[in-house]
């Protein structure tokens, strides 16, 4: 039985930073929505800012779905695009590690895409905002954000993950492992290292703060306390592991507004792209944006 509502208008917004390897991915979920018989204008980027002005001059007169076919910073500049339209947002992931579409359990596979774009419910998520700028996955400052500066697109496009894990080791003799002040709603904390995050994962599907939720209108404010290169490589090797939760040094608390001081000018990374510097204002935007889940996601 076929779906009786009339196919989505689609505005798919493309970073083809990756090259080829993006194009060739994209193709087949094209090919799949042109099937459902989804109309779609497809639009590409050519440098950074395009994705948000492009979503900006999305019109719900003539579009139903905003649709980021890139990483998880494409993503980033859709939805400070979206802030004003209020049209909802799919994806299609394409981006070394696509965060995002873990969090919500969409199936990288062009039929799995193609079929959550097209039957996915929209559904109410909050939004974080560092200084103003909004970011769906998580804000950090320390360690990771200098990590982030580092990662070129020619890094990104010819290494992929390789790209995070070369700066990681630039960053272990480069850094200087200052301590920064983290404001929470009712407490002041000092930490090596901080991730505000407004979802579970980082990095891929491995476990940065377990109780983050999407659509809740809390953010949780995860504290690494130790210093140094020692303390980096054993956070990593929890992450990796998944036990970071479960580490004495790891402090996560919730928290509706934050603030992370540190040396001004230090970068603050957010959805894995650098958004802004410190000092840092973080708060939650409940309900900032409607997010296509896939059919069937409770």
């Amino acid at each position: 039985m076929s779906d009786p509502s009339p196919p989505r208008r689609l505005l798919v917004i493309f970073n083809p930073a990756a090259g080829w390897r993006r194009r060739q991915r994209l193709q087949p979920v094209l090919a799949h929505l042109q099937d459902r018989g989804c109309p779609f204008v497809l639009r590409e980027t050519s440098g950074p800012g395009d994705a948000e002005r492009f979503a900006a001059e999305a019109h719900p007169a003539e579009v139903d779905l905003v649709v980021a076919a890139g990483g998880d910073g494409t993503v980033n500049e859709v939805i400070n695009g979206l802030a004003r339209s209020g049209l909802p947002l799919a994806l299609i992931p394409l981006g070394t590690a696509n965060v995002l579409a873990a969090e919500i359990g969409l199936e990288v596979e062009p039929g799995a895409i193609a079929t959550s774009i097209a039957l996915g419910q929209p559904r109410p998520i909050a939004l974080g905002a560092a200084n103003g700028r909004r970011f769906i996955l998580m804000a950090g400052a320390g360690f990771d954000a200098h990590v982030v500066q580092q990662v070129s697109v020619p890094m990104k496009r010819w290494l992929g993950k390789g790209a995070y894990i070369a700066s990681t080791l630039r960053q272990l003799f480069a850094f200087g492992f200052p301590t920064y002040e983290v404001r929470t709603d009712n407490h002041t904390w000092r930490a090596a290292s901080v991730i505000v995050a407004n979802a579970r994962f980082y990095g891929g599907r491995f476990l940065c703060a377990p109780k983050a939720r999407l659509e809740t209108d809390t953010l949780q404010v995860c504290m690494f306390e130790r210093r140094g290169r020692l303390a980096v490589l054993g956070y990593g090797l929890a992450l990796l592991t998944g036990r970071l939760p479960q580490l004495a040094s790891y402090r996560v608390v919730e928290a509706r507004r934050i603030e992370v001081r540190g040396t001004p000018g230090e970068p603050l990374q957010g959805d894995g792209d650098i958004i802004g510097a410190l000092d840092a204002s973080i708060e939650i935007l409940p309900d900032a944006l409607r997010l296509v889940f896939p059919p069937g996601i409770g």
